[in-house]
This record gives structure tokens, sequence and C-alpha cells, in this order.
């Protein structure tokens, strides 16, 4: 059983040009994220792009990048095209703005696909604030009593009629009530990513930008693991100070 991380880096964001190039402590965002995937045993790791600029960049630490379209519309697709000629069965999709992913979790999402028969995989965290809670740079879950994902979106989800939260303290409050947000790693069966490939682009998808959707909406169900690490993707620039921030003191220890 052969797995495989793909890590899909994309030069063009429209929030944060060139944003996994940025470098931190003389080191880019996406090399990072590849030294995080490096501590994972017995499994292959790739960088699929369709940049020249991130593929010379990239070839200055590893021989495994993968050129891929420049029509991809979604992170999946992409890495979708570039699994078609590895040999593997279970695939982990780390995006490359996310330095501050733990190994651990990844491992964790491996397991889940080894033995328990889950084709799609990825990770949620608790939300411990309302400023979390309303920024829609965070992706909101709602979840089943069997960790399955019922819904993605930008928007606060479940929405609480009674609001409640304006007769407690922020600690109380999120105690209390559990919301979830989506941490942007998948693993997949790869036979599944294929089908994936193969589906049109959904509608929710199409509204929210947010390519999981298309995954319910055919049906397919995605298994949720809780990440018991804060985690922290780099969309704007006061993402990426914070983690700038957060690998500085961690680096001069």
């Amino acid at each position: 059983m052969k797995n495989v991380i793909i890590i899909p880096a994309r030069l063009n964001s429209s929030r944060l040009p060139e944003k996994v190039l940025l470098e931190i402590n003389h080191k880019s965002i996406l090399e990072r994220v590849f030294d995080k995937c490096k501590q994972v045993n017995n499994s292959d790791i790739y960088i699929a792009t369709d940049s020249n600029k991130i593929y010379n960049h990239c070839s200055k630490f590893t021989k495994n990048i993968i050129l891929t379209s420049k029509q991809h519309e979604s992170g999946t697709d992409r890495i979708a095209e570039a699994i078609q000629n590895i040999e593997c069965e279970n695939v982990i999709n780390v995006q490359g703005d996310e330095p501050l992913i733990n190994p651990d979790l990844i491992i964790q999402i491996f397991n889940e696909l080894e033995n328990n028969n889950s084709n799609v995989v990825s990770a949620i965290e608790k939300i411990t604030s309302f400023d979390e809670l309303k920024n829609n740079n965070n992706v909101k879950v709602v979840i089943n009593k069997f960790n399955q994902a019922l819904y993605f979106s930008r928007n606060i989800i479940p929405f609480e009629r009674d609001n409640n939260y304006l007769n407690q303290t922020e600690k109380d409050y999120f105690n209390e009530k559990h919301f979830y947000k989506h941490i942007g790693v998948y693993g997949f069966k790869k036979k599944t990513l294929i089908e994936y490939s193969n589906f049109k682009k959904s509608k929710l998808e199409s509204i929210e930008k947010l390519e999981q959707l298309r995954f319910l909406d055919n049906g397919i169900n995605i298994k949720l693991v809780h990440s018991k690490n804060n985690s922290l993707g780099i969309d704007t620039i006061d993402d990426f100070n914070k983690v700038k921030k957060i690998i500085f003191q961690n680096e001069i220890k």
C-alpha cells in the first residue's frame, strides 16, 4: 500500500499574490510545507504546479515536481491530474500555504484512509473565539454524529437563532457551543479522487467557492478527524505576519 503526499502550488492568489514563495527566515513558505511533509514516514512527496517560476524554485530542494495544466480551478483538480501516473492507493493533499501543518495530522488522516474504509478524509478544529467564527476566510463545517461533513460554508453555521452568546462570556460560550473550522488538508483514495475530477463543477461549489462541496453534491461522504493543534493557513498579509512571528519565536529557541 503506497501513500503519497501532493502539495498543489499556484503562483497567482487574489488576496496575497505569490504567497507560497514568500520567505520566512530565508526559507519559502512552500519549502517549509515540504519539510513538514518529510516528517511523515513511508510516503512519497510531490509538488504539483502550473508555474515555471515555482518549478524552478522547488528544483532547489526536490526533484519531485509535476507540471500540470493551467486550467485547474482547484487544488483537488490539480492533484487529480498529478497522480494519474503515480502508483498509489492513498493520496493526501497538503496545501502549499500551510507551513505550520502538523505531521501527526497527516499521519492521522493516512490511518483513517487505511484502517476505516474511508474514501475522503479531512480535518476540523474547534472554534474558540468570535473573531474566528466571524472571519469569512475560516471555512465552517457542520458534522453529524458519525463525524461526517453535512455542509461547509464561509458563513456562520449552524446559525444560532436565540443569540445565547449575549448572556455569556466568550470562553463559556465556546465551551458550551461547538462550532468547527475546516482545516484544508484532504486525504483520498486514488480511485475516488479520479472520480471527483470527472464530476462537473457543482452549483454549491460555485456559490461558496469551496471545492469540497463537489463531493457532498455527488453523494460522497467526507469523514472528519479532530485536529488537536491550532493551524493557520496563509490567505492574507495579516496571516503571513502571524505565521512569521510564530516561526521566528520557535526557531530562535
